[in-house]
């Protein structure tokens, strides 16, 4: 059995999820699960509409439901397109889908933020495997629409659902393993899961991936395939760099670290379910299905060239003792305790003698709260609009190269890797 990932570019369109159907047409015997993301760019807007729905007063400008309006225009254009005929029950799936984010949008929303945004931002994956999986259905091919929820189950960690492995394994094996065979595709969910109680959560933003790892961990899948509209897997992001170079293969270390540094082809939790296993990983064109692209495997090789990671939007925070003592061990418990509570996540640290310095993402959602918590027992500066650059393989010329027109704020170095947190020379 294969693992195949579409994320949100594969199905952005009609003409997009046709393309999938050809993909699938390529493995006619095959028994395939297909894990699927929101259509484009939906997830973006599903956060919008949270926003609105949950703080109105500071989201004025964003009405909750021209919002929605937007939402479903864009799918029921997709739908219109793939099935011309009115008459199609997927029309009335869809509408009835809907019924749900209505409800979100009229209902008074609970205090817990994190909660509605799980409620609503997961209603994009449940949108598109329907369209997909109709559409499927109307090509010939032998697919099943089948709800993530009931298998991979996490804990009541809104927005960040952590595993329960033992719990996953047996839904997949009594409830889904069943369902392929005789070159069956199944069509699923990325990005969420769901809980005891029922509820739905999310698995950390872009975290289609490691759904596709954790279903391909617990069915001991042949291979998982992200299907991406890049060749491969890049030494750097075309953003930023003109000359890029196609990686053929990675390690499994290595495909671990540039994600756990903020690679974006690939989400950082993915890898270490498929090693567990030695389940190899393809990063693959949906333009050039063709192609090879890039695997990751367990060779012990080195890359051959260096690899660039860049994370904008950075936020540097400087911590250190109200009085005159060093920054110690109680300290440290204490500051990583108030990061997880707050859930910011560290890109990267750095401390002295007297305080710590920490570079994070600009959430504006969690970030304002955790400093107002810190500045209660210690002294908190920081400085915003920096940039991350992480050089996997460097070497003098390659940090010599990024750092041009740049004042670094932060070094740190390892035998592979190095990280600078930077901002313009001119700024």
């Amino acid at each position: 059995m294969k693992v195949f990932k579409f994320g949100g570019a594969s199905v952005k369109d009609a003409n997009a999820v046709k393309n999938v159907a050809a993909i699938l047409n390529r493995f006619p015997k095959e028994n395939i699960l297909v894990v699927v993301s929101a259509m484009g760019k939906i997830t973006n807007a599903l956060e919008r509409l949270t926003d609105a729905v949950f703080y109105p007063a500071k989201n004025k400008k964003e009405d909750a439901a021209a919002i929605l309006a937007e939402i479903k225009k864009y799918h029921f254009d997709i739908i219109a397109e793939l099935f011309p005929s009115k008459e199609h029950p997927i029309y009335n799936e869809i509408s009835n889908t809907f019924v749900e984010l209505d409800w979100a949008v009229e209902d008074t929303p609970t205090e817990n933020y994190n909660y509605e945004y799980d409620k609503i931002v997961s209603m994009g994956e449940i949108i598109a495997t329907k369209i997909v999986n109709a559409y499927l259905l109307e090509a010939g091919i032998k697919s099943k629409w089948s709800d993530v929820r009931d298998y991979i189950q996490t804990d009541n960690t809104y927005r960040e659902g952590k595993v329960d492995w033992d719990l996953t394994q047996e839904l997949v094996n009594t409830q889904l393993l069943p369902e392929i065979k005789d070159g069956k595709v199944i069509v699923t969910q990325g990005f969420i899961g769901g809980t005891s109680e029922n509820f739905t959560t999310t698995l950390g933003r872009e975290g289609s991936d490691y759904t596709a790892a954790i279903l391909a961990y617990a069915c001991n899948a042949e291979s998982v395939t992200i299907w991406k509209d890049v060749p491969g897997v890049l030494n750097a992001d075309p953003k930023w760099f003109d000359e890029t170079k196609k990686l053929e293969q990675i390690s499994y270390q290595d495909a671990i670290e540039l994600a756990y540094y903020g690679a974006t082809v690939i989400h950082p939790k993915t890898i270490k379910p498929l090693q567990n296993k030695k389940i190899p990983l393809l990063v693959k064109s949906f333009l050039n299905p063709e192609d090879k692209g890039t695997i990751i495997n367990e060779i012990q090789s080195p890359l051959p060239i260096p690899c660039f990671i860049f994370k904008v939007n950075q936020v540097l925070i400087s911590i250190s003792p109200k009085d005159f003592s060093f920054i110690a061990e109680e300290n440290f418990s204490d500051i990583f305790n108030l990061f997880s509570e707050k859930q910011v996540k560290v890109n990267v640290m750095q401390n002295s003698a007297i305080s710590f310095s920490i570079s994070v993402d600009a959430d504006e959602r969690k970030l304002p709260d955790l400093i107002k918590t810190l500045q209660k027992k210690y002294r908190v500066l920081y400085n915003d609009n920096l940039e991350l650059i992480t050089i996997r393989y460097y070497d003098q010329a390659t940090i010599d190269r990024v750092t041009i027109d740049k004042k670094v704020l932060l070094e740190v170095k390892s035998r592979y890797t190095v990280q600078l947190v930077v901002k313009d020379a001119n700024r």
